[in-house]
């Protein structure tokens, strides 16, 4: 199928663009998924001006890539977490640091701005977070009611119903990575999402099996689950390191720390089986951008990069049209 591939330029956003795409150019990518965030791509300038998004684009192009899908995790996040805490202040300008209901005022605008800046750039897809007001509550003590839960749906939906009102005005479509923190971290979480905002096509996921993974879900199952709403996909490798000793929750323990029950790997380092998601891939007929979220805690980026990459390119392959046996029928 020889689909394109990307890099997520988020993990790279301490670079400015012209600079990381010698790099991504130089390592083998066809493109960049940009963040909207750093210098990569600025939804303020990009919902306003086709100039601005042709320059960015213009950036790329002199290093012969291409853009098929932006990304705007860190204002997603806002929308519907229930505290807009001190950790959020890194995600706002300064102007908004320590005001949680303004900073949730900022995110739902940044993310009307984010469809807006795709239509100008041509692309189809924004992929990023929604935030959960009902995370907290995923180990259920102090008891809680099924009500509660059910407000936790409905408070997304009333969030992020009109956000997708303007996703549908640009002919653009929002891709959730379905991710532990959100709305949506599961196959049981992802279906009742899709229910809350009436399964509008405004709505799908970006898959990233990483995240499936180490919560013991299977990738290929919740693509056969969604196989309509699968609109972008990142590739990201996990390993479980449980040994008796270490937990699934991680204890507390920071990315990289010894002690951990699972991590993120630099992609064929880890636990994930790529090979049966791309064989489900082209079951479903995903044709769009196989995409890089590189992280590895263990490995300088660059190596990982140029890795991730050449792995990517020798897993992909175009299904056969035929049956391997075909010549033996009459």
């Amino acid at each position: 199928m020889s689909r394109p591939v990307t890099l997520f330029t988020g993990q790279w956003a301490d670079l400015k663009l012209k600079d990381l795409a010698a790099k991504a150019s130089d390592f083998g990518y066809d493109g960049l998924e940009l963040a909207c965030w750093g210098d990569h791509m600025d939804v303020e300038k990009g919902s306003k001006s086709k100039a601005y998004c042709e320059d960015q684009l213009a950036i790329l192009d002199r290093h012969g890539l291409k853009c098929w899908a932006i990304s705007h995790h860190l204002a997603g996040q806002l929308v519907c977490d229930p505290n807009n805490d001190g950790r959020s202040d890194a995600f706002v300008p300064p102007s908004l640091h320590g005001k949680p209901e303004a900073q949730r005022r900022w995110a739902l605008d940044q993310m009307k701005k984010a469809a807006k800046t795709a239509r100008n750039l041509g692309v189809k897809v924004v992929n990023g977070f929604t935030g959960s007001s009902i995370w907290q509550a995923v180990y259920a003590f102090p008891p809680i009611s099924d009500k509660f839960i059910r407000d936790g749906y409905e408070h997304f939906a009333r969030l992020w119903n009109p956000i997708l009102d303007v996703f549908d005005d640009c002919g653009v479509k929002f891709a959730l990575e379905v991710h532990p923190t959100e709305i949506a971290f599961d196959i049981g979480t992802a279906e009742r999402a899709l229910a809350a905002v009436k399964k509008r096509k405004a709505f799908g996921f970006n898959f990233d099996p990483s995240h499936l993974h180490w919560q013991g879900v299977s990738p290929v199952k919740f693509l056969q689950r969604f196989k309509d709403r699968i609109y972008h996909v990142h590739m990201k490798d996990a390993i479980v390191t449980l040994d008796g000793v270490t937990g699934i929750l991680s204890s507390h323990l920071n990315f990289g720390q010894p002690g951990r029950g699972w991590d993120f790997r630099s992609l064929g380092r880890g636990g994930v089986n790529f090979e049966e998601i791309i064989r489900e891939l082209n079951r479903i007929g995903y044709g769009g951008p196989l995409s890089v979220e590189w992280e590895d805690c263990g490995m300088n980026r660059e190596h990982g990069a140029r890795e991730a990459r050449d792995f990517v390119r020798r897993l992909d392959f175009t299904p056969s049209q035929v049956k391997f046996d075909a010549a033996f029928e009459k």
